[in-house]
């Protein structure tokens, strides 16, 4: 006997629930604290499914409402047209989607007891989001960005066809055999190796940079960090989350972030960071921020990257995910791609149909010009 409880902040959860739901390596309630309370109300709603069987609470179904801009979601003749008009009619600029799972996760994740498996449960989840949609005003519903391990369960919900799969924009993530520098060097193919080594011995030439591994940084580097953040984000491609001071602030001051700071030693400024997650025995590299002044000329992602590995190695860690995007530097200093997936559904029958048969023309060649460039380059690695 399923039900779910729908709730609207992660504190009317237990901490116990939470913490067998969702055990390292995944994001655990802290960061759905910090979402909520980042100020981010013009962005996201969130919502919490408490799966109960038998009144005894199973699992936790994180989801959040948002406002996704159309030109994210239609083909580019249609989008176009929407645009037009939205400036006559604003809701035809957006779609409101209800989302399983995380805003600014790596990957979906629904958090289930031990002992209870995904695929007995995913079509009562997912009629009860259908619910929750329609009480929301969402036409759209998306479980986001859900790894293959999730594909025997998810792929149910599609076998009467209102359902449909489409990918994603992959993960990507360095796997180390042994955690050190040296079997980082060894597993890269010798080209990027020597493109890597190079670059970085040019970038050092031309100017010296201080690492330092911090927590709970002053207000002053908060504000340093923010500045950084900002610039990549306006030079960001895709903007999917907008995220502010405040979401810094909160995320500083949990036990699980780090910060990989790059200062210049000559006037103490700046240069680069990276926010990284510490979960047991993987770290997520979550955000970075780089001063574009100096970027470009001075290989400073690459710069950034090297220190990252080798507080990651220091740590004794051999999993470093780096999410989605920005695919050309992930490529060049050889994370494996991971594939992800969406499932989706329009609640318009019509609608559904055609969103489906787009769904099918998309791949990561047709998400990002740098995945295609590499796809051409080697087809084997092609989802």
């Amino acid at each position: 006997m399923l039900e779910i409880k729908w709730l609207k902040s992660e504190s009317e959860i237990p901490q116990s629930l939470w913490e067998e739901c969702f055990p390292q390596p995944f994001e655990g309630r802290w960061w759905y604290s910090v979402l909520e309370n980042s100020e981010l109300e013009d962005q996201f709603k969130f919502f919490y499914g408490l799966l109960i069987r038998d009144k005894k609470p199973i699992g936790i179904v994180p989801a959040f409402l948002n406002d996704v801009p159309i030109e994210l979601v239609a083909p580019d003749k249609i989008a176009s047209g929407l645009r037009i008009l939205s400036k006559i009619m604003p809701a035809c600029g957006y779609q409101r989607t209800l989302f399983v799972g995380s805003p600014c996760a790596d990957e979906g994740t629904i958090g289930l007891m031990p002992g209870e498996e995904l695929h007995s449960v995913a079509e009562f989840i997912h009629a009860q989001i259908v619910e929750q949609a329609s009480v929301l005003q969402a036409p759209m519903i998306v479980w986001k960005d859900f790894p293959a391990a999730y594909e025997p369960a998810l792929d149910k919900l599609c076998k009467n066809g209102q359902v449909f799969k489409m990918v994603s924009y992959p993960g990507a993530a360095v796997y180390l055999k042994e955690a050190s520098m040296a079997s980082y060097m060894k597993g890269l193919k010798s080209s990027r190796r020597s493109k890597l080594l190079k670059k970085l011995k040019q970038s050092k030439e031309k100017i010296s940079l201080d690492v330092s591994v911090i927590q709970n940084p002053d207000n002053v580097t908060l504000d340093e960090i923010f500045a950084l953040f900002w610039q990549t984000y306006e030079h960001g491609k895709t903007k999917f989350e907008r995220l502010n001071k405040q979401f810094f602030s909160l995320i500083s001051q949990q036990n699980e972030a780090w910060y990989i700071t790059m200062r210049e030693p000559a006037n103490g400024k700046l240069r680069a960071f990276m926010l990284c997650f510490l979960l047991g025995e993987r770290i997520i590299n979550k955000f970075i921020g780089l001063d574009y002044e100096i970027a470009r000329e001075t290989s400073l992602y690459f710069r950034l990257w090297e220190a990252a590995l080798e507080w990651t190695t220091a740590r004794g860690v051999k999993e470093l995910q780096s999410g989605q995007t920005g695919y050309s530097f992930k490529i060049e200093t050889g994370h494996s791609l991971i594939p992800l997936f969406n499932y989706c559904q329009h609640r318009n029958p019509l609608i559904n149909i055609i969103y489906a048969q787009v769904a099918r023309t998309i791949s990561w060649q047709t998400l990002d010009e740098d995945l295609k460039i590499f796809l051409k380059a080697y087809p084997e690695a092609a989802q």
